[in-house]
């Protein structure tokens, strides 16, 4: 199967020099050379996606594990990756495969190799990335067969491996499938706009509220991440926002209110889950969040004026739980990223029937049929 696809949006510069257009970052990128996020080379005056159709993992989940509770609760989803991230987060809870490319792949192409007889190649490279070779039907076909209600592009950065991405939610449309994208939000408006004209629902990591912390601790910056999610909500996407909350980093009241009075900005319905940070590849020295900490973003959410705050992570709590946002009636029970009981009577609650915000929130879609 072919190892190279080449991207979209780029740009070619005078002197050879390719200029990446996808992201914020605008890598400038010469012969041989390769993009921040790891995965996406130059060569012969074109830029190609190495990582195009190599999955590097897939499973079959439930939809709250993403997390979205408000999309189609209780339905199943497809969930799959390729390795690659436009960011490098020093706490990333999956930087085995979301850093890989950069731990291993070489950032120049052209290199001697085999004792000055060859020189490398980018093709050469994009035989080193991991993962299985797939088509974007293939793919759609395997979620049908598991009985799956939507297809996640998930765990690593999904926009990393835009053109896959891209091409497998069209042919899930096609399919009756929903298409959810679990993502850094940093992205460029053109590309953004291109996707969210076939995903149902993202869910965006907005990481901190301190331009200093997505420099220093992401690499990346603020200002592309909020623009995102306000346009996905303006342009209809179901959104939720995700907040791993690092103690020391971003665990402080004053950060944590301004990600909360944000968000009420875009929407008082928009769900924020603050997730529980556990030691992860360099930032080993720093401890478990507490539960104290995760309650207290809650409340703080709460009081900013979100109608929808969970705190993930807490075993057998029930901050996972939804409430009536005007009567806060017990309305879906769930535990450890599970649905474990739906009392929603039409999308309403059953006490005062107030509509609660969400897409599918009283059962899952059909999946239609689709030639393969």
């Amino acid at each position: 199967m072919e190892a190279m696809h080449e991207a979209r949006y780029y740009q070619k510069l005078p002197g050879g020099e390719l200029l990446c257009t996808l992201c914020p970052h605008y890598c400038h990128a010469r012969e041989g050379g390769r993009g921040t996020c790891g995965v996406r080379y130059a060569e012969n005056g074109a830029l190609y996606s190495l990582a195009y159709g190599k999955l590097i993992s897939r499973a079959v989940e439930p939809v709250e594990k993403k997390p979205l509770f408000h999309f189609q609760p209780g339905s199943r989803v497809y969930s799959i990756a390729s390795v690659g991230c436009t960011l490098r987060c020093g706490f990333c809870q999956n930087w085995e495969i979301s850093q890989w490319p950069k731990e291993h792949l070489p950032a120049t192409a052209g290199e001697v190799v085999g004792g000055g007889a060859h020189r490398r190649h980018v093709r050469d490279i994009a035989r080193l990335v991991p993962g299985e070779a797939t088509t974007p039907r293939r793919v759609v076909n395997a979620a049908r067969a598991s009985g799956a209600a939507a297809i996640a592009y998930t765990y690593t950065e999904p926009t990393a491996c835009f053109e896959f991405v891209h091409e497998t939610a069209l042919l899930a449309r096609q399919a009756g499938l929903r298409n959810i994208l679990v993502t850094n939000g940093f992205i460029n408006e053109a590309p953004l706009r291109e996707l969210a004209g076939v995903v149902d629902a993202v869910n965006v990591d907005l990481k901190y509220f301190n331009p200093e912390h997505y420099r220093h601790v992401s690499h990346a910056r603020i200002e592309p991440v909020l623009d995102a999610i306000r346009l996905y909500h303006d342009l209809g996407v179901w959104l939720e926002v995700t907040t791993l909350i690092v103690p020391d980093i971003n665990d402080d009241d004053a950060e944590l209110r301004d990600i909360a009075e944000f968000l009420r900005g875009v929407g008082p319905e928009v769900p924020w889950h603050v997730s529980r940070f556990y030691p992860a590849w360099k930032m080993l020295d720093h401890p478990i969040t507490p539960v104290a900490t995760l309650l207290r973003a809650r409340d703080i959410g709460r009081a900013a004026g979100l109608r929808y705050v969970y705190a993930a992570n807490i075993p057998d709590a029930p901050a996972e739980d939804t409430r009536c946002p005007h009567c806060r009636t017990l309305l879906i029970e769930r535990r450890s990223l599970r649905l474990r009981a739906n009392h929603l009577a039409a999308g309403a609650c059953p006490a005062c029937g107030t509509a609660v915000d969400g897409v599918g929130m009283a059962r899952s879609p059909a999946i239609q049929a689709v030639s393969s």
